[in-house]
């Protein structure tokens, strides 16, 4: 490589720093937006899911539990039926709760701040998206040969898929604090204790499919990440909505915020959706990662750390799904499993590749 080829390479390794610095900055200000989106909420909506499950619970005792009540208003001298409101329904035998209005609480100058956040999150992921361009560029591969560029790609990706469901119209906005804010520790974790110089990659990682089994790895992981964040609120949600359901009340903070969630049966049939939707291509990146063993190592499987936990990953996720589908576990033991699936993953990202030894050790620190 000629001096100039060095000195192009260097330069474009110090423009990925600057803009992965210059996104973790853009993703304060979205951090600060979002709190404030909460804050100036509308907190006058507390006790719609008090007033939902009580009517719930007088319907059951007059034997008509789960019927909507149909409301009769005399207009001149025509009678006027309004229409039930439709409110989000779980498994048989379970709470029947309308969702929440979202973080912004139904308020202007809440939802202002929503809006202010989304575009500065929006900013910050083409930011951070250059960043991992630019880091592709000063080593001519795939940005993905140590944890640092892992990182880096993993939390793009997150945000990106966050902002694929938002424009899919789908309500997912009351993620958005906890997706920057897990975002901001990823990148601050990455350039503390994770950064690498930029360099060429072992003999081992230089294939086509670097491209296709750790892309893939990458995608997982971050959708992963956002049904594991969707079942950690439902289980806050779903402790609210049961001591609502019980006769008692919660701290003004904690109802005011719950109060704005999704119903736990939404946030329930989120993260599984989300689960479902990503474990065939988990599958896939097992498989790829058999095939690529093969050409690499001149075998298939060697029970590897990373191969190991990869394994383990997907018999967690598998029974999460098998569960549901045939024992139908739904609820607070189906989010556990899912959480406990994700734990895995984040083991096998970290614990293995700093922790434990073998052919998969590119931590690069």
């Amino acid at each position: 490589m000629t001096p100039l080829a060095v000195a192009t390479d260097e330069h474009l390794a110090q423009i990925s720093n600057y803009l992965v610095y210059s996104s973790m900055a853009v993703y304060m200000l979205a951090f600060f937006a979002h709190i404030a989106e909460w804050i100036f909420g509308s907190r006058s909506k507390v006790g719609r899911t008090a007033a939902a499950l009580t009517a719930s619970k007088a319907a059951g005792a007059a034997g008509t539990a789960g019927a909507p009540a149909v409301q009769v208003r005399g207009k001149g001298g025509t009678a006027v039926l309004d229409r039930p409101k439709v409110v989000t329904r779980s498994a048989a035998g379970s709470r029947d709760v309308p969702d929440g209005p979202g973080a912004a609480g139904g308020t202007e100058q809440g939802d202002l701040y929503g809006r202010i956040a989304i575009s500065l999150t929006a900013l910050a992921f083409i930011i951070e998206a250059a960043g991992v361009v630019a880091r592709a560029m000063s080593v001519q591969r795939a940005p993905w040969g140590n944890m640092y560029e892992f990182s880096l790609t993993f939390s793009t990706v997150a945000v990106g898929a966050y902002l694929v469901l938002l424009a899919l119209k789908k309500n997912v906005r009351w993620l958005g604090l906890i997706l920057v804010t897990t975002v901001l520790l990823d990148l601050g974790i990455a350039v503390t204790w994770l950064y690498t110089d930029s360099d060429q990659l072992v003999p081992a990682l230089h294939s086509y499919w670097l491209w296709i089994h750790v892309s893939t790895a990458i995608f997982c992981g971050a959708v992963f990440y956002i049904g594991a964040a969707g079942a950690v609120l439902y289980l806050f949600r779903d402790s609210y909505e049961a001591r609502l359901a019980e006769g008692r009340t919660s701290g003004r903070f904690a109802a005011s915020v719950m109060e704005r969630l999704p119903s736990a049966a939404s946030l329930d049939k989120f993260s599984y959706r989300i689960n479902a939707a990503v474990f065939p291509l988990w599958t896939f990146t097992i498989v790829a990662g058999a095939i690529w063993a093969g050409d690499a190592w001149g075998r298939y499987w060697g029970w590897d750390p990373k191969e190991v936990w990869s394994f383990v990953t997907w018999v967690a996720y598998a029974a999460y799904l098998h569960a549901r589908a045939t024992a139908g576990w739904k609820g607070r033991k189906a989010a556990y499993l899912a959480l406990f699936a994700f734990a895995c993953w984040i083991w096998n990202y970290y614990g293995v590749n700093i922790l434990l030894n073998g052919k998969h050790s590119y931590a690069g620190i």
